[in-house]
């Protein structure tokens, strides 16, 4: 089957969308399916990076307020290149403008939309839950909405990667919701990946000891992310036991963390670890996860942090509440930094006796459920995903 992914979040220096990118690109060549990532960029480019696997860019406008990124503008020229890829099935990875440019292509060719992104919740909610109820929220964001039902209507399959966002994009009305969860690269993270040497370097540039608790914290560096809450709670927690912070990541917020840290020896920000192994490593060898985003619409690497066998803090909403259950999880309210502390310090001293983690749902398991959904759609099967 020929899939392309119109994946309009796509960055060479991206976060969680590269690496799931990165991934199906890998995984679709196992597979058997021909894979081509249709993404804006500076410029028109075809990088072929397999037999069917290839990452192909329209020449497009920069995001304005994310020089990383770029969006569609060209109409003619997003249908012209799918004409010539000629695809069995597209996907659109952004419920803004360009699902509906995909939309406008070839109505009789099936197609999904895949949530990489929640607004609402990223936005709206973030910006103006604290004063009004989220109910008066969606009433005023009723043309959002409206816009959301528009694709559930054109699209075979809105694919969400959480049943958080799945419900929620159900009671709002939207068709053809359906819940593929994520996974994590199969024994890639995992509690065998720790390195005693490598914690106590990370807690050394945290001016601390080894007798000191480490937390991990990961992802793109951007006002949703909440990490200036997360270095607030950890100063405030600091002042009742040694915690360390090691923050890695890059963003258009990078300076508001470094004020928020200001002269915090024990919170340090690094550039993103690029290396999957070394990061897996960094995973594995710290006490905990910390997560400050109820936005996401899963959370990759608190599923990665999970499958490496260390607990995971996270808010009680949005992907990666699914994270912070069970034995290896604290969760708190989300937005509320005194909960976060209450979570912060409800770790335990000691971590000599570790889980090796849950067993995690693997990348490979949910591309196999979303090319069946492909193919079932595809073939005529299925009329809607749903």
């Amino acid at each position: 089957m020929k899939i392309v992914d119109v994946c309009a979040f796509y960055s060479p220096r991206g976060g969680g969308v590269k690496t799931y990118v990165a991934q199906k690109l890998a995984i679709a060549e196992r597979m058997e399916q021909d894979i081509t990532i249709l993404a804006p960029a500076d410029e028109d480019a075809v990088v072929e990076l397999g037999p069917r696997a290839r990452i192909r860019t329209i020449a497009s406008p920069r995001f304005p307020l994310d020089r990383k990124y770029w969006y569609f503008q060209d109409e003619r020229a997003l249908h012209a290149a799918l004409d010539t890829l000629a695809p069995d099935f597209v996907e659109a990875s952004s419920p803004w403008r360009s699902p509906l440019m995909v939309a406008n292509w070839r109505p009789e060719v099936p197609k999904a939309l895949i949530m990489h992104a929640d607004p609402l919740s990223a936005y709206a909610y973030r910006w103006l839950e604290p004063i009004v109820s989220r109910e008066t929220i969606d009433r005023r964001f009723v043309r959002y909405w409206d816009h959301l039902r528009q694709l559930g209507r054109l699209y075979d399959a809105v694919v969400c990667a959480s049943d958080d966002l799945a419900s929620r994009m159900t009671a709002g009305g939207v068709r053809n919701v359906v819940t593929v969860p994520m996974g994590v690269e199969p024994q890639r993270f995992s509690a065998s990946k720790r390195n005693g040497d490598l914690r106590a370097c990370l807690l050394a540039q945290c001016g601390l000891g080894p007798d000191a608790t480490l937390l991990v914290a990961a992802g793109r560096l951007a006002p949703e992310k909440r990490l200036p809450m997360l270095v607030e709670a950890v100063t405030i927690a600091g002042r009742h036991r040694q915690l360390g912070l090691a923050i890695f990541g890059e963003g258009r917020d990078g300076t508001n963390i470094l004020r928020s840290i200001g002269g915090n020896p024990h919170i340090r920000l690094f550039r993103p670890e690029r290396d999957r192994e070394k990061f897996a490593s960094v995973l594995a060898s710290a006490d905990a996860f910390l997560h400050g985003c109820e936005a996401e619409t899963f959370c990759m690497t608190a599923a990665e942090a999970n499958a490496s066998g260390i607990p995971v803090i996270a808010p009680d909403r949005g992907g990666a509440a699914d994270f912070a259950k069970g034995q290896m999880g604290l969760s708190y309210r989300a937005a509320d930094h005194a909960d976060l502390v209450r979570a912060i310090l409800t770790l335990p001293g000691s971590f000599a006796a570790r889980s090796t983690g849950r067993l995690a749902r693997a990348m490979d398991d949910h591309f196999a459920a979303l090319f069946t959904i492909y193919q079932k759609l595809t073939s005529g099967e299925l009329s809607s995903a749903a």
